[in-house]
């Protein structure tokens, strides 16, 4: 039960899922204190970091999956002055040995925080390189809807047989349609060679 003793410092492990974070708190002598599940919401990470800190003072949190599941979670803590490292899969020897459940997995990452093994930077989420991903991956998303679209016509040209089709391929409307389509995708080849290019810049 949280609060038990308060005065302690205390690290915590979250193994992080789409609906349901799994949560584990252990004392700095490796005693596990207790473990619970929350929702993956703005009030559930409120209730997690509550219920962490209700067990002593929680110095450090390890989260698996920072820059996906976690990655609201991640930002939660931030902002609340916590410092949080990324944690890797668990270890296979443990999940062997214990066998695999989230709370299980939750308190592996919570030791692999407090031991030190679990030591990595967990991406901000806010800079340059989050919002060209971001950016990237929209164009991407209305790339795919516009071939979709600009594939219908074809397929409607089945359906209404060759005098229908001949009508609707001299459609000034499909000629736009497919004037657009190259267009988008001459600009796709320039930004994945732009993206190449960034990609060479970051890693020099």
């Amino acid at each position: 039960m949280a609060g038990t003793n308060v005065n302690q410092d205390v690290v915590g492990g979250v193994d992080t899922h789409k609906d349901m974070h799994a949560a584990a708190a252990v004392s700095v002598t490796g005693q596990l204190l207790g473990t619970a599940l929350f929702p993956t919401t703005r009030a559930g990470h409120s209730q997690l970091l509550t219920w962490l800190t209700g067990y002593g003072a929680l110095i450090r949190v390890g989260v698996e999956g920072t820059g996906s599941y976690g990655s609201g979670l991640t930002r939660h803590l931030r902002s609340a002055g916590i410092s949080v490292v990324e944690v890797n899969r668990p270890n296979r020897q443990f999940r062997r040995q214990r066998g695999k459940s989230d709370t299980i997995d939750a308190e592996e990452a919570a030791r692999a925080a407090l031991s030190g093994t679990a030591a990595g930077t967990p991406k901000s989420q806010d800079g340059m390189v989050e919002a060209i991903r971001l950016l990237r991956l929209a164009r991407r998303s209305a790339m795919k809807a516009r071939t979709q679209a600009g594939n219908q016509p074809a397929s409607c040209c089945c359906a209404v047989g060759a005098h229908g089709a001949a009508r609707l391929t001299a459609s000034p409307v499909l000629g736009q349609a497919r004037h657009s389509g190259a267009a988008l995708s001459a600009a796709s080849s320039d930004d994945a060679a732009g993206g190449s290019t960034f990609h060479a810049q970051e890693s020099g």
